[in-house]
């Protein structure tokens, strides 16, 4: 293990892993530090929820070579359909009419996890662990990061720290960037469910008065549910029999895919925004999920994650070739106000459905059926709202 390096990346998820493999074969001298093992972080509960990869991921995941290794294990998103609960309104998305093989695809979080794991095993990007930052310090040049590893406390330094470890992050914590939180007082129940029924690879979004309820295709009878209900719901729900969580999910559903069964265990997650008041101080930056959470509303977190990570790899390749400071106040403050677009429109794209979506006042439910029926049958509006969906609207 080397003392110095040029960028030091804190967290081995699917954040930190990729932005290292995107930078690999640019000379820089790159490590990631991560707390867990490898045994630990294949056997997280997380693993097991679904990721609606946006097309506009897979296509840069596939123009980075990262998507052949795990096409196989993801399920295309054909068609989405839009519904609430009760009422009348309706919209229906679909990839032919866009002229696109796919809205979008479907695939387990530990899939992907793991076979970007791999190839960073398979490079030369070295790897710190398990190892935990107990210490930061910034000069005018580099980041001083304190690790310990077992009972040993050791230092090594960064012209850039990236802090792409998780909602939890040390990084954030130890830099003292504050948060600010805004509580949803719902929680995501994840499942997997097997329905009588093909899908024919329809991811449906339908919304009740307690929360969204998103069915994800993950094979032709399969699906990944992502039920947002109320925090005292979903403990009943949780606490309750399976047979009783089916008959309230197939109330709630309904019978578009006939009989369905759980085909994997329950899982519980409380859901709030939470977003950093700031990307960047000293020498360190945040993405990911150490920089912002999101509603799992319209699937945009990942994908909003993911586009934090290009931007910062495609700019620190462009300031590292011109021999530039990757590290520089100024270069770090235009690419967080490059991304803090994208987070304003994305985060309140998200937040603006849950709550639009999740009440029962009277006027509101009949403007956004009326709005929901219109968009059905308004080209150009069902055009942009499919864009976005795509993670294509940013552009």
């Amino acid at each position: 293990m080397q003392q110095e390096y040029d960028i030091v990346i804190v967290g081995s998820g699917l954040a930190g892993n990729c932005l290292a493999l995107m930078l690999k074969n640019t000379g820089l001298r790159i490590a990631i530090v991560e707390a867990a093992t490898r045994e630990q972080l294949v056997a997280l509960p997380t693993g097991d929820r679904a990721l609606a990869l946006a097309a506009g991921t897979v296509e840069t995941l596939d123009s980075l070579g990262l998507w052949q290794g795990i096409s196989h294990s993801a399920t295309s998103i054909k068609h989405i359909l839009i519904s609430d609960q009760g009422h009348f309104g309706k919209t229906r998305l679909s990839a032919q009419k866009e002229h696109v093989e796919a809205l979008g695809y479907v695939i387990s979080a530990r899939d992907i996890e793991t076979h970007i794991a791999n190839l960073v095993t398979e490079s030369s990007i070295e790897v710190i662990a398990p190892a935990r930052v107990v210490g930061l310090m910034s000069s005018d040049h580099e980041v001083f990061i304190n690790l310990k590893q077992d009972k040993e406390s050791f230092n090594i330094t960064a012209k850039l720290l990236v802090g792409a470890d998780g909602g939890l992050s040390s990084v954030r914590q130890l830099m003292g960037i504050n948060q600010k939180i805004t509580e949803y007082g719902q929680t995501a129940l994840v499942t997997t469910i097997k329905s009588t029924l093909s899908n024919n690879n329809t991811a449906y979004e339908r919304f009740t008065a307690s929360g969204p309820l998103a069915l994800l295709p993950v094979g032709s009878h399969l699906c990944s549910v992502v039920w947002t209900r109320k925090n005292e719901d979903a403990t009943a729900l949780m606490l309750g029999s399976e047979a009783d969580f089916i008959a309230e999910l197939q109330q709630c559903f309904g019978y578009k895919l006939g009989q369905l069964c759980l085909t994997a265990p329950r899982r519980a997650f409380p859901l709030s925004l939470i977003r950093a008041e700031k990307m960047v101080v000293d020498r360190t930056v945040i993405i990911g999920n150490a920089a912002h959470q999101l509603h799992p509303v319209a699937g945009q977190g990942f994908n909003l994650g993911f586009r934090d990570v290009v931007q910062l790899a495609e700019q620190l390749i462009k300031q590292y070739e011109t021999n530039n400071d990757i590290g520089d106040a100024s270069f770090l403050n235009t690419y967080a106000n490059t991304r803090t677009q994208d987070h304003d429109r994305t985060i309140g794209f998200t937040d603006t459905v849950v709550k639009v979506f999740s009440n029962e006042w009277l006027a509101l439910v009949t403007a956004r059926n009326i709005g929901l029926t219109l968009l059905d049958y308004v080209p150009f509006a069902k055009s942009v709202l499919t864009r976005h969906a795509m993670g294509m609207a940013v552009k």
